[in-house]
């Protein structure tokens, strides 16, 4: 299969896929259960998932791995299971995008603290290293390491996937707006800085998820574009920013909606569009149109 990367040079432009602890929720994981291990105690579900995105016109596809470290499942006392966790997810997504779309294996933060002392960059970059390992015999193409805050994670994610790995690497960071209108992330970054850093360090394909909805995403990509202006872009935004009804979590951007934003968004250099939180396969099947009318 060609690279992400090489089809993007050739003009293509591409479509992820949306969220997916959301629909895991829909479909029965509860309130502090680990979503990770529905690879191997729900295997039908995950694949409905990613089966769902494919159809409605995703041209690439997660896998249930986001909290996939061996740090993350620690919290459950699954972390012996990491690496079995990591080849299920990825042979799922796999299964569901046969060999003509794209698997982009997804991998988070790990939820330790450099500053803070929490863990050394070694132990860091082991536990990244032993993911990215079991998703690539999985079956992953490339690594989705994405919502990101901390610069040096990041590139400690990267350097584990290039030594140990052939997959392709797409990185995104989620940011914030703040009290200037400057978006930032949690540790400070902005966009810019972010690009060069992740570009220097490796990655293949730039850009943001989460923490914003597509109506915030143009400045963001615009500002990535500006920074690193030959490499691939990836914008996946949540279903606008989200508010509280009778107790419920509620995404207030409609598939037409987000789909909308899709000229705005190619304006701004964005080669890929999927979703983030909130989103679902009818918002990606709606912005698969908007790209595709977009030529």
């Amino acid at each position: 299969m060609e690279k992400i990367s090489a089809e993007i040079a050739a003009g293509r432009r591409l479509v992820s896929d949306g969220a997916w602890g959301t629909l895991l929720q829909k479909k029965g994981l509860k309130p502090g259960e680990c979503p990770e291990l529905w690879c191997l105690t729900h295997r039908a579900e995950v694949l409905e998932i990613a089966r769902g995105y494919i159809a409605a016109g995703a041209d690439m596809i997660k896998t249930n791995s986001f909290g996939g470290t061996a740090f993350k499942l620690d919290f459950y006392g699954l972390s012996e299971k990491a690496g079995e966790i990591n080849m299920a997810a990825a042979a799922i997504s796999r299964e569901a995008a046969g060999q003509e779309k794209h698997v982009i294996a997804s991998m988070g933060p790990t939820g330790k603290m450099l500053l803070m002392g929490d863990v050394t960059e070694d132990q860091l970059k082991q536990a990244f290293a032993a993911q990215a390992a079991a998703l690539a015999q999985g079956g992953a193409d490339a690594v989705c390491i994405e919502t990101m805050s901390d610069l040096a994670e990041a590139r400690l994610a990267i350097e584990a996937v290039k030594e140990n790995t052939d997959l392709e690497i797409i990185c995104t960071f989620t940011f914030e707006k703040n009290a200037q209108g400057e978006y930032r992330t949690m540790m400070g970054v902005s966009p810019s800085e972010m690009a060069v850093a992740c570009a220097e360090a490796g990655a293949d394909i730039i850009g943001s998820n989460c923490g914003n909805g597509f109506e915030q995403m143009p400045d963001i990509a615009a500002e990535i574009r500006k920074a690193v202006p030959g490499k691939p872009l990836i914008i996946n935004a949540n279903a606008g920013m989200p508010f509280q009804r009778g107790g419920a979590t509620v995404f207030p951007e409609t598939p037409e909606m987000a789909a909308g934003f899709v000229p705005a968004l190619m304006a701004a250099g964005a080669n890929i569009i999927g979703g983030c939180c909130g989103t679902t396969p009818e918002h990606i099947r709606a912005i698969a149109r908007a790209v595709r009318d977009l030529g």
